[in-house]
């Protein structure tokens, strides 16, 4: 195990059904803006919403993604989520296996050149 410098981040979102949540979960990892998500069917959610206590059956995505990506995936969470107000929660890693930690980079990596690709081509014209 060696220590991260923050570069990685875990995020946590909750999702109303499995389909929404494979649904975010696909398109964030064909887009590269995380390397992998899990998915939890079933939670229970206790929450106060608009001044009431709600208890409800949730999905969790679990996303392994980098610091650089965080803005864009956050952005494409709620693009795509059903939630007004959706939980996106980044958690940094503080250690992780060195091999795994490279692999979470190579997997983002192009989200990471696609962004800076569109800002130039953005800037340029």
């Amino acid at each position: 195990m060696e220590a991260s410098t923050s570069a990685h981040v875990v995020v946590l979102v909750t999702a109303g059904s499995v389909e929404e949540a494979h649904a975010i979960g696909n398109a964030l990892v064909e887009q590269r803006l995380a390397a992998c998500v899990n998915i939890l069917p079933s939670i229970e959610s206790i929450y106060r919403w608009q001044g009431q206590v709600h208890h409800e059956q949730e999905v969790l995505l679990i996303a392994k993604t980098t610091s650089a990506a965080l803005e864009q995936l956050g952005r494409r969470v709620k693009e795509l989520h059903s939630y007004d107000t959706p939980e996106i929660i980044a958690v940094p890693i503080v250690a992780g296996a060195q091999d795994y930690l490279l692999w979470i980079d190579e997997e983002t990596r192009s989200s990471d050149s696609s962004a800076q690709r569109l800002a130039v081509r953005t800037n340029s014209q």
